[in-house]
């Protein structure tokens, strides 16, 4: 397998058929071997029931579901667990992230890199309540690890496997994954 995409999704049923549909377009063209995996983190609404009507169309996609909301985090490492491909690509559910950006990025894993991280520029967020903590987040992570990101925070990455199956992830770790990465050697 070449690319395993892993996506945790937490009640976003009106975004999944449009991500899929992206998503699924994006991946063909790389004329590549690739796995969807949605990681249903305790969604309330129908986000479950879609995952699984996209599921019974598409051979390519897989399901986890979790009982109840354990995050972010818990989410990425049993998508990582299940995951077969080469190539470990991370994008959220919620649309923020541009699936057209994923070949780009694997061509900068192709380079030599271990990790790739996206930016999210052009953020639809408040910017007072979310984008001004998100630029000191970023400062201060940088500053402590070492690892200089413009986006911490951005959940667009592209990790080669064996990268991102040496890191143990938990609590709220998926913030830090690109310095942990780093600090395993990537």
């Amino acid at each position: 397998m070449d690319i395993s995409v892993i996506i945790p999704v937490c009640d976003e049923e009106e975004n999944l058929e449009i991500l899929s549909t992206k998503l699924k377009s994006v991946l063909d063209k790389l004329q590549k071997d690739y796995e969807i995996i949605f990681i249903d983190d305790g969604s309330t609404d129908r986000s479950y029931q879609v995952l699984k009507n996209l599921a019974k169309n598409n051979s390519g996609i897989k399901l986890i579901k979790f009982r109840k909301n354990y995050g972010k985090t818990a989410a990425i490492a049993a998508g990582v667990k299940a995951s077969n491909g080469n190539y470990i690509v991370t994008i959220d559910g919620d649309l923020q992230n541009d699936p057209e950006d994923i070949p780009l990025m694997l061509q900068k894993i192709d380079h030599g890199y271990d990790v790739v991280s996206g930016w999210r520029q052009n953020r639809k967020d408040n910017p007072l309540l979310t984008n001004f903590p998100s630029v000191v987040a970023n400062k201060i992570i940088s500053f402590m690890t070492g690892v200089k990101l413009r986006d911490n925070g951005c959940f667009l990455k592209v990790f080669r496997a064996e990268t991102l199956k040496d890191i143990s992830l938990y609590g709220e770790m998926h913030r830090f994954i690109v310095p942990l990465a780093c600090m395993e050697g990537a």
